[in-house]
């Protein structure tokens, strides 16, 4: 089994909230760059994987049509616009029942993906299903692209086609969820749970990874371990005081 000790996920893709927003800020303030240049912010990816922006304007500043175009998204923005597209990525997953890594590891892509790119030149919807089709690839849950794109009314090639430009964020992803089974097998153990006990543990780890998955569209994957993630919950000190009430009676 990978170790997350050694893993690129530790090695790379752990940050402290100074380092996000610089690079939310980069990847803004180069489409920004962008639509000064070209008059638009929008890559095309082609089939083999490779990037282009439009043809530059000749002279940008005397161009009428600087005075129309589209105005850049600020970093907030931005935001929103993510935390929309992480939403539909867990509606999709749920759709198409996928298991809960499946959906984290696909968050976690797309997290990753806005940390070098705005999304004013790549659009959130192309790279969360390339995302979803990615990780279920990555989780050995194979979907073909085909399926994907027929079961949301989309073109698959649109998913193969970014797929080239995602490969590069480290495919092994770690998510709270395995840590979070670890922590209730131990209470399990302790309190030596059965019948009535035992469901009690159950009904609250089920509790503990909806809450999980709320955290997951925040900014936590990418600020935290797993292993600490996953203690950080809110839900897990509820479920240490809740166990040991009913393992003594007190």
């Amino acid at each position: 089994m990978a170790d997350f000790l050694t893993s690129t996920h530790r090695a790379k893709w752990i940050f402290s909230a100074q380092h996000l927003m610089e690079k939310y800020k980069a990847a803004n303030q180069r489409a920004r760059q962008a639509l000064e240049k070209y008059g638009a912010t929008r890559m095309e990816v082609k089939a083999d994987g490779s990037l282009s922006y439009p043809e530059p304007q000749i002279d940008a500043k005397d161009n009428a049509e600087k005075h129309s175009r589209a105005k850049p998204l600020k970093i907030e923005e931005e935001q929103h616009l993510r935390e929309f597209y992480e939403f539909k990525i867990q509606d999709v997953c749920d759709a198409f029942k996928f298991p809960r890594k499946i959906q984290a590891t696909a968050l976690t892509y797309f997290k990753r993906f806005y940390l070098q790119w705005s999304v004013m030149e790549h659009h959130p919807k192309d790279i969360m299903l390339t995302c979803i089709y990615t990780a279920c690839k990555a989780e050995e849950n194979h979907v073909s692209a085909e399926e994907l794109g027929k079961g949301i009314e989309q073109d698959h090639r649109m998913i193969l086609n970014n797929e080239m430009i995602s490969v590069g964020f480290d495919l092994i992803v770690y998510a709270p969820y395995r840590a979070l089974e670890g922590f209730i097998a131990d209470l399990e153990d302790f309190i030596q749970a059965k019948d009535e006990k035992h469901q009690v543990l159950m009904d609250l780890h089920e509790t503990a990874k909806m809450e999980a998955d709320k955290t997951m569209l925040t900014d936590a994957a990418l600020l935290f371990p797993p292993g600490q993630f996953a203690v950080f919950l809110e839900m897990v000190e509820n479920i240490t005081e809740t166990l040991v009430v009913e393992a003594f009676d007190f």
